[in-house]
């Protein structure tokens, strides 16, 4: 299945290269988007090489499905990264992945199809799912959540300084016309917010706040890294590619309180065991970004942030 959207992977070979791939190995690629990353790992695997994809997007997955007939060392599973714990378990691989990588975010055919509902760039329906059969539309949510929930959205994972004005406009407006379009909303929220960024669309920081929050990003990204590093056998390598802040933070946190095991967390005089002072990762060189050459073919690179760590124990 083709959408007729072409999505530029994001940092292909510097995250292949920083999986490690072994030719035997067993990988995980969390986000398979358009197979980008995939494809790259498979010409870096032997014949007794697996790889398994997870994706939530019905397009996404078609074309997965067709890569998977064509080579027989893929599959791929319509599920969230979060539920990669259960789906290895069932597939007899838990404490056995060689590696696993997370590149988090919307593709680029999700943010220009219109129909899909994440951009205020081209008027559409007001969705924003990723998998469009599961869970409510950011339209739902709009129309139906309180002022102060929908301000706690555009705070927190929009961090929009001007959030509860915004709700409030929001809020006035679905009172005597629901929500259903793209454009509809972003020009509500245009008009109140009382000050531009210049070269940023006055909307943009609320709309990734409802699409982080329609598709549990935040949530599916902190469970999706406790289950990689349960499964990730000892050697095995964790990547993840972020693209604002809020996700970022939540990797660099992760991976730091891993570097200092355990104790670090734990109240002082506490009887606790030697092993709880070892790390269970190391983090493998510093954050890379995209280079200068990928960012002039690529806009859409220039806020990706990527971190490694390697499993110990």
């Amino acid at each position: 299945m083709n959408s007729g959207f072409t999505h530029i992977t994001v940092l292909l070979e510097e995250a292949v290269e920083a999986l490690a791939v072994r030719a035997d190995g067993c990988y995980l690629d969390g986000t398979f988007g358009r197979g980008g990353h995939s494809r790259l790992i498979l010409q870096n695997l032997g014949p007794d090489g697996r790889l398994l994809g997870f994706d939530k997007d019905p397009q996404a997955i078609a074309t997965g499905q067709a890569l998977a007939a064509e080579d027989g060392r893929f599959v791929i599973v319509q599920r969230s990264f979060a539920e990669l714990g259960s789906e290895a378990l069932a597939r007899g691989l838990a404490g056995k992945v060689s590696g696993v990588l997370l590149d988090l975010g919307v593709s680029s055919p999700q943010l220009d199809d219109p129909e899909r509902g994440f951009s205020f760039m081209n008027d559409g329906p007001l969705d924003m799912r990723m998998d469009p059969s599961r869970g409510i539309s950011a339209a739902e949510f709009v129309n139906t959540a309180s002022a102060e929930e929908i301000a706690r959205v555009f705070k927190e994972y929009g961090e929009e300084r001007f959030a509860r004005r915004m709700a409030g406009a929001v809020v006035a407006r679905r009172d005597t016309q629901p929500f259903e379009r793209t454009a509809d909303l972003a020009e509500v929220l245009k008009v109140a917010n009382p000050a531009w960024e210049k070269g940023k669309n006055p909307a943009t920081r609320a709309f990734q706040g409802l699409r982080i929050h329609v598709n549990n990003e935040l949530g599916d990204l902190e469970a999706g890294l406790d289950a990689a590093l349960e499964n990730l056998e000892v050697g095995g390598r964790l990547v993840v590619i972020s693209f604002h802040s809020l996700e970022d933070r939540i990797v660099k946190l992760f991976m730091r309180k891993l570097v200092k095991g355990e104790a670090d967390n734990m109240p002082r005089n506490l009887p606790i065991r030697h092993q709880a002072f070892e790390p269970r990762i190391k983090i493998i060189g510093k954050a890379q970004f995209a280079s200068d050459d990928e960012t002039r073919v690529n806009p859409r690179s220039r806020s990706a942030v990527m971190r490694v760590a390697e499993k110990l124990r």
